[in-house]
């Protein structure tokens, strides 16, 4: 495992920098790990990109620091991967956590319903129309409904791209993910749909301690990054 790197610094702030606004360690502008100046699209962003290098202790943790994660690969992978990332979140579509229901029990599959249903009915009023199945078998969705699901992401500029991927992938669906980014859905409750299952599962056979703890720190990373919205 790789040694955490001390800290080097005494302070954090938030300031205009060219192209935007970037943090200072101790008035050193700061840089992605691949050395490209770190810019964020707001004021707002840097300061809270700040204020985690700022809550750092003696040691540098990076999974502490959601925002500063998000914006390095905003900065070094989505200028080059746009259509990579556009393509994935295309494909995501046709395996969308909303679509798939439980065949049984009937309590689950009435609840999916009632939590679901209402989010694939926005997401048809989006031009995306997708099929649902009480089924693990693929389900074929329309092309020209995954092809518009592909358009909201490419409208999209590369830190929008970024957390829109990354949503996508902590809810396991595509249609919460661009709810959130379109303002439709807040974050948090956008996590809370997509634990349903595993909610159900909780209250009817028991909590998994270590399970209980990866949530928890799922949601308060979800709730920080809801702070960029």
């Amino acid at each position: 495992m790789a040694r955490a790197a001390s800290r080097f610094y005494s302070a954090a702030t938030a300031a205009a920098a060219a192209g935007g606004y970037g943090v200072f360690l101790d008035g050193r502008a700061l840089k992605t790990p691949g050395k490209l100046p770190f810019i964020t699209r707001s004021e707002v962003h840097a300061r809270l990109a700040a204020s985690e290098w700022e809550a750092q202790g003696e040691e540098i943790k990076p999974q502490t620091m959601p925002i500063t994660r998000l914006y390095n690969v905003a900065i070094e992978r989505a200028p080059q991967q746009r259509g990579a990332m556009i393509a994935e979140f295309k494909k995501y579509g046709g395996t969308d956590l909303l679509c798939y229901r439980a065949a049984e029990p009937l309590a689950l599959r009435e609840r999916q319903a009632k939590a679901w249903d209402p989010w694939l009915v926005w997401a048809r009023g989006q031009g995306i129309d997708l099929k649902t199945a009480d089924s693990v078998m693929a389900i074929t969705q329309a092309p020209k409904s995954l092809d518009n699901l592909a358009d909201f992401a490419r409208a999209m500029d590369d830190f929008e791209l970024t957390l829109l991927l990354h949503f996508m992938a902590v809810f396991g669906s595509a249609v919460l993910a661009l709810a959130v980014l379109q303002g439709a859905l807040p974050a948090p409750q956008a996590y809370e749909l997509s634990r349903l299952d595993a909610q159900f599962q909780a209250e009817h056979w028991g909590v998994d301690e270590e399970a209980e703890n990866i949530t928890a720190q799922t949601r308060r990373e979800v709730e920080v990054l809801s702070r960029l919205l």
